[in-house]
């Protein structure tokens, strides 16, 4: 007999809420329910998920008590107490896991570290975009070389950077060789760190080791070692000093989800899932989509997240992603790291602040100058360092007019002396560009311009009170 229309409405409305409940029921693979964007095509399917299964089986990199210290210190930014640096390689190569090449990168960092720690007197959390940072969205899926169509490079964890047709094809062999190529980078981390070798008496080792004598003949930086000098030698404690704070986190963009899912395990210790792979996954500008699989995944993991603003983003799409995300509106969960441009900043972050803070949403506030002031000259992509002092100026400017706290800067920096960046102490011009030009896809610092904005943003901010 069929049912009478009332009860077909009835179960109607059952199924539907219960639909809703599925749907909103969070699990380590329920992103594959969501819209996902900037996927490589994987061409052997079978092989993946053989991939895939055996990652999961592998030892994690990183561990659930070192991502809640983590969050326990981003309780500080809002505070005023402590600032994020972020800095690393646009894009990993495996190359890049060599040990002096990861050492010259802890000399940058931690000389960035020292010179904004000892001028605002504020604790820096160190995070490298390193142990992990191998995969790139892309603007195009397919590129012409030579006249032949072949796929885009978007990482060493997906294809090779060799330009031909057989090396762009997506390889899941090469998650596996992420994954080792990771725990190798991320272990001799740990040990220089762990040994002591961030201990700020160590300045002379990372001076001498410097390959910018033009940054260390600068007067604000012989100032600054000789007031540090002086400090060591009257042994006087330094206000929240390096020494004090042995650790630097990983982060990457968390693009591949089959392999974030991998790694996203649950904690022995106090439950819930926390992804394994890194300490700060991020979301990009491309993959930020409110209702996609990307803010579906980050949603459920005990991780903090960064999630990339770009000037285009859409308002109410914003908010209804940082609600999806930061459901509990706790004060160290999302990380905003606006990415606008130096001449659009301004007035694309004021009126965002302003929205959100009129929700009384707790977010931190970060951000990246890098990827809004990207420009092509003779077929490379350059920044300019002027144009990325800006932003940071402007964001820092925004960010204190409307009594929020600027919470860090995001940057994509080597250690190595390159010619992608025009401007800063280096005096690089265009005329330079191809001197040294060998990143994979962005442009980044060099070790000079690096160290430099850490001076800059340092007298930005200026002191606590």
């Amino acid at each position: 007999m069929p049912l009478k229309k009332p009860c077909q409405k009835k179960f109607k409305q059952i199924k539907i809420g219960w639909n809703k409940v599925m749907k909103d029921i969070w699990t380590p693979s329920s992103w594959k329910k969501f819209p996902i964007k900037q996927q490589p095509n994987w061409p052997d399917k079978k092989h993946l998920k053989k991939v895939i299964s055996r990652l999961s089986k592998l030892p994690s990199l990183v561990f659930s008590g070192e991502t809640r210290k983590l969050r326990q210190l981003f309780k500080g930014v809002n505070e005023g107490n402590n600032f994020i640096l972020q800095v690393g390689n646009c894009a990993e190569s495996f190359s890049d896991c060599h040990g002096p090449k990861i050492h010259n990168f802890l000399r940058i960092i931690l000389q960035m570290a020292l010179v904004l720690n000892y001028k605002t007197n504020k604790q820096i959390i160190k995070i490298g975009r390193i142990g992990g940072q191998y995969a790139k969205p892309r603007s195009s899926n397919f590129e012409y070389i030579n006249g032949e169509k072949i796929q885009s490079y978007r990482g060493d964890i997906i294809n090779s950077y060799s330009p031909t047709y057989k090396a762009r094809i997506p390889n899941p062999d090469r998650l596996l060789e992420a994954y080792f190529h990771s725990a190798a980078t991320l272990n001799l981390i740990r040990a220089f760190t762990q040994g002591g070798y961030n201990d700020i008496t160590n300045l002379k080792d990372w001076k001498e080791h410097f390959f910018s004598k033009r940054i260390s003949k600068l007067p604000y930086y012989i100032k600054l070692e000789k007031e540090i000098t002086s400090a060591l030698e009257n042994k006087e404690i330094l206000s929240n000093s390096t020494s004090g704070d042995n650790q630097i986190f990983i982060s990457h963009e968390g693009l591949l989800l089959e392999y974030e899912e991998a790694f996203t395990r649950v904690d022995t210790t106090f439950g819930g899932y926390y992804d394994t792979s890194t300490h700060l996954p991020w979301i990009g500008n491309r993959t930020r989509q409110f209702d996609g699989a990307h803010v579906e995944f980050a949603r459920g993991i005990g991780n903090p997240i960064g999630v990339k603003v770009g000037a285009d983003y859409n308002m109410d799409d914003l908010i209804m992603l940082i609600k999806k995300i930061n459901s509990k509106n706790e004060d160290n969960k999302l990380i905003l790291i606006s990415r606008m441009g130096y001449d659009k900043i301004k007035e694309k972050l004021k009126p965002l602040i302003q929205v959100i803070k009129s929700k009384k949403l707790n977010v931190i506030w970060v951000c990246d100058p890098m990827h809004g002031n990207t420009f092509a000259y003779n077929n490379y992509k350059v920044r300019s360092f002027d144009n990325i002092v800006s932003e940071i100026k402007s964001f820092i400017e925004v960010c204190k007019d409307e009594n929020v706290i600027p919470g860090g800067i995001h940057l994509e920096i080597t250690a190595e002396n390159v010619s992608e960046c025009i401007g800063g102490i280096n005096g690089l011009t265009l005329s330079n560009i191809n001197d040294n030009y060998v990143t994979k896809v962005d442009p980044r610092l060099n070790a000079a311009q690096a160290l430099e904005i850490a001076f800059i943003v340092s007298e930005t901010l200026g002191p606590i009170n």
